[in-house]
């Protein structure tokens, strides 16, 4: 049995093994035939029509908890998990997944930020593997295989609690084979500095596998440019000057000259968000190496400077940027030291 088969307009009409399967509200086991079971509350839209009509769509996140969406047994992959809440949850709630009943999680990134949304503001991503569409509807098509389970969870470190949140993560039971990579995200957020503007988007990752993706939330301090600075990959070992160096944060997500001609989304980059509504601007980019994984045997570490221009000189200046980056990437054990995520005054667009 191939785990490597994907279905594709060319291939769709092909058998493929496995069981589909679906957790929602309205089926939190996603067992076979128990949808649509809840009995309506009295005076719920739902009242008068009885069972089997959307009887509980949603659930509520309680303030200060972990509340679990999916614990699943066996072997598998997730193939789609899709949220919609409203947007005072991107920075506050954290969504965590746990692979092979590890007591910590191998994903652990603010809501918004996984599916390229940061700085609480809701926009359209048209990427491959992330999509948002119209007021807030998060879709991940990240394949994710584990072999003996996963828990999926949401902690909400908002001041209260966070109702209407709409939930389904869709997933394939099947076997997988003994080469399979786990999917991991982490977040981090820093203030550079001047005298040493590098910003780490991820810390050196010990392990093998192949880094997948990076999503960036840029909040410029200055004036004019704010994206000179180069995304570097220390691979197996680098420490001083790395084995992959980039020309540029907008040559980086596929772009060119300082963004001039505006936002814009395709399948595997974008830069979707140039927030002017404030004094301070606010950018979202995001790169997903899909069809050129970065794959490192021994460790890897990725940074980006926050570098822009002296224009009356023509020099580039360091930057005291706000910089907030989720990474993305498969390694072959389930990864549990991931960096704790900061308290909710930390964690909040400023």
């Amino acid at each position: 049995m191939t785990d490597n088969f994907i279905h594709s307009l060319g291939n769709i009409y092909r058998l493929a093994p496995g069981r589909t399967r679906s957790i929602s509200a309205e089926n939190p086991t996603g067992a076979k035939g128990e949808g649509g079971r809840a009995v309506p509350e009295k005076g719920s839209a739902a009242e008068k029509l009885g069972k089997g009509w959307k009887a509980r769509p949603c659930i509520t996140l309680k303030a200060g908890e972990e509340t679990l969406l999916a614990d699943i047994k066996g072997s598998g992959v997730i193939q789609h998990m899709w949220f919609t809440v409203s947007e005072k949850a991107y920075r506050s709630c954290i969504l965590k997944i746990y692979w092979e009943n590890q007591d910590k999680p191998s994903v652990q990134v603010p809501m918004g930020d996984f599916f390229a949304n940061g700085h609480g503001i809701r926009c359209s991503i048209n990427s491959m593997p992330i999509n948002v569409n119209s007021h807030g509807g998060f879709n991940s098509y990240w394949p994710m295989p584990y072999k003996k389970g996963c828990r999926i969870a949401v902690e909400n470190r908002f001041t209260s609690d966070i109702d209407s949140f709409f939930y389904q993560i869709t997933y394939n039971e099947r076997e997988v084979n003994e080469e399979i990579l786990y999917f991991h995200s982490q977040w981090r957020r820093e203030t550079t500095d001047r005298k040493n503007p590098d910003f780490t988007i991820l810390p050196e990752f010990r392990g093998k596998g192949q880094y997948v993706g990076t999503y960036l939330a840029w909040k410029q301090h200055s004036n004019g440019w704010w994206g000179e600075g180069e995304l570097k990959f220390f691979i197996d070992g680098d420490r001083e000057y790395p084995t992959i160096c980039g020309t540029g944060t907008e040559d980086y997500v596929g772009g060119a000259w300082c963004f001039s001609t505006g936002p814009y989304s395709a399948p595997f980059l974008g830069y979707p968000l140039h927030d002017t509504s404030r004094e301070v601007h606010r950018h979202g980019l995001y790169r997903w190496h899909i069809l050129d994984p970065i794959r490192f045997d021994s460790d890897l570490r990725v940074t980006v400077q926050a570098l822009g221009w002296y224009e009356d000189i023509m020099k580039f200046q360091p930057l005291e940027d706000d910089i907030a980056a989720t990474s993305y990437w498969y390694a072959d054990r389930p990864y549990t030291e991931l960096e704790e995520i900061p308290g909710l005054e930390d964690l909040l667009p400023r």
